[in-house]
């Protein structure tokens, strides 16, 4: 079990690392002149290829993860509730991911019209999504209590996040 828990956590902050720096390179291609192709161009090239190696770590990431739930039964019986908010925030990863992608296609047909501001704080969601996953697998919480607490701190850290984009933003 500890092999497979092991391969999951690498797969997951190695898919995670993606979801990270995706978004930078929009923050990126959002500030490119519209005469400079050249980096337009290089930065696409990235993205594209970043895209596809995420495409490929997402999935034994979501594939281990089933083995450790279904096949060794972590998060099974009573008091697991915190399982369920962890699928819940894989769901959320999942659904970024695939956001991600449309927006690389909205890229390539330079149908995108928002600022590097806007990329920026897009950029600090999977920031909130995995802290509130390894919240939750660390502390388990049982309580509603609990749960709302880690909620709350993710949703506070996004608060903070955000308000410093903007902040930094009008200097």
């Amino acid at each position: 079990m500890l092999w497979v828990k092991s391969l999951h956590i690498v797969f997951v902050a190695s898919w995670f690392a993606g979801l990270f720096y995706l978004p930078r390179i929009f923050v990126n291609l959002a500030m490119v002149p519209p005469e400079s192709e050249a980096e337009r161009t290089r930065l696409l090239l990235m993205a594209r290829k970043l895209m596809r190696f995420m495409n490929l770590l997402l999935w034994p990431a979501v594939g281990l993860g089933v083995v450790l739930w279904a096949h060794y039964g972590i998060g099974w019986g009573p008091g697991q509730g915190w399982m369920h908010a962890k699928l819940a925030v894989v769901v959320l990863a999942i659904g970024y991911h695939h956001v991600c992608a449309s927006m690389l296609r909205q890229w390539e047909d330079r149908a995108v019209t928002r600022s590097h501001v806007w990329f920026r704080v897009f950029n600090e969601i999977p920031v909130i999504l995995m802290v509130l996953a390894v919240c939750l697998v660390v502390v388990k919480p049982v309580e509603l209590g609990e749960f709302f607490m880690a909620i709350g701190a993710g949703f506070g850290l996004l608060i903070a996040v955000t308000v410093g984009i903007l902040k930094l933003r009008g200097r």
